[in-house]
């Protein structure tokens, strides 16, 4: 193991896991997040605290990103006090967020400008993964950050695919998260369908989930339906956003205006902190 000092800004249901798992490694990690007292956990399990952004990038060789959004991204690196208001020079930047593409290119050449390097690894896998440390790591960007990197995303994750330069990696995780919503959608419509028609829930649920169309991800959604409770794993709101990024990026298969909409009204509809399987409770009206 490299002995790098590791910043790590953003610290939600997927943020503080990941910085546990590299504690548990044996990194030096600080953190900082604009709600402090976020921080408790990863203080608690040994990560020491930042003032600010600034600190953070300057007193650390890699420092990570895990937010929410685009303009939450943009913020922490580009704001009057972001990360490149501290010493860049030689630093490793790689954001984990989800953003669309163009948003990694902006952050990567506002990186550059600053003498510093740049990387997209957004992940595949919600909480559970992220506290096992079997996420699915996608890679953007050059080779050389790729490396450099790559020991502290095996501590995150047990896959890492470079998929190529800044901003395949942001086309890999969309592209990944609408199949999750083609899924999703397609597991409560089927469940309703037959529930319509006189097949009980547990029933259609055995059905899926002991043949070929059963996946890992029906067989994990499968308890939430039949309890009817939605603990968000991963947000229903952040799924909606991921889903109009990709039609921003190009999108337009015949499922994808749909499957955006359900998941559009689902979040109006007042189900956006709940699970993404929440697409159930709101197609069962």
């Amino acid at each position: 193991m490299s002995n790098y000092k590791i910043g790590w800004a953003g610290l939600g249901n997927m943020g503080t896991p990941m910085v546990n798992n590299l504690l548990k490694a044996g990194y030096p990690v600080q953190v900082y997040n604009r709600t402090r007292e976020k921080e408790k956990e990863a203080i608690d399990a040994g990560a020491t605290s930042a003032a600010d952004l600034a600190q953070l990038a300057t007193d650390n060789e890699v420092i990570m990103v895990m937010v929410s959004d685009d303009a939450a991204a943009k913020e922490i690196f580009t704001g009057e006090n972001g990360l490149l208001a501290g010493n860049a020079t030689g630093k490793l930047f790689i954001n984990v967020s989800t953003v669309a593409s163009e948003t990694s290119k902006f952050l990567d050449e506002s990186c550059r400008e600053k003498g510093a390097g740049f990387m997209e690894a957004p992940v595949s896998g919600s909480v559970k993964p992220a506290q096992d440390g079997t996420l699915i790591m996608l890679v953007g960007g050059t080779e050389d950050a790729h490396q450099k990197a790559k020991p502290i995303l095996d501590v995150l994750g047990k896959l890492t695919v470079h998929t190529g330069p800044v901003g395949a990696g942001a086309a890999a995780k969309l592209a990944i998260n609408y199949f999750l919503g083609l899924n999703l959608q397609g597991l409560a419509e089927t469940v309703l369908f037959a529930k319509a028609n006189g097949v009980r829930t547990e029933d259609m649920l055995t059905i899926i989930n002991e043949g070929a169309v059963g996946s890992g991800i029906t067989k994990l959604k499968s308890a939430s339906i039949l309890k009817n409770e939605y603990p968000a794993a991963f947000a229903l709101k952040h799924l909606a956003k991921d889903l109009r990024l990709a039609k921003e990026q190009g999108l337009n298969t015949p499922l994808s205006s749909p499957l955006y909409d359900s998941f559009k009204q689902a979040q109006a509809g007042g189900l956006g902190d709940d699970d993404v399987m929440a697409i159930y409770k709101y197609l069962d009206k």
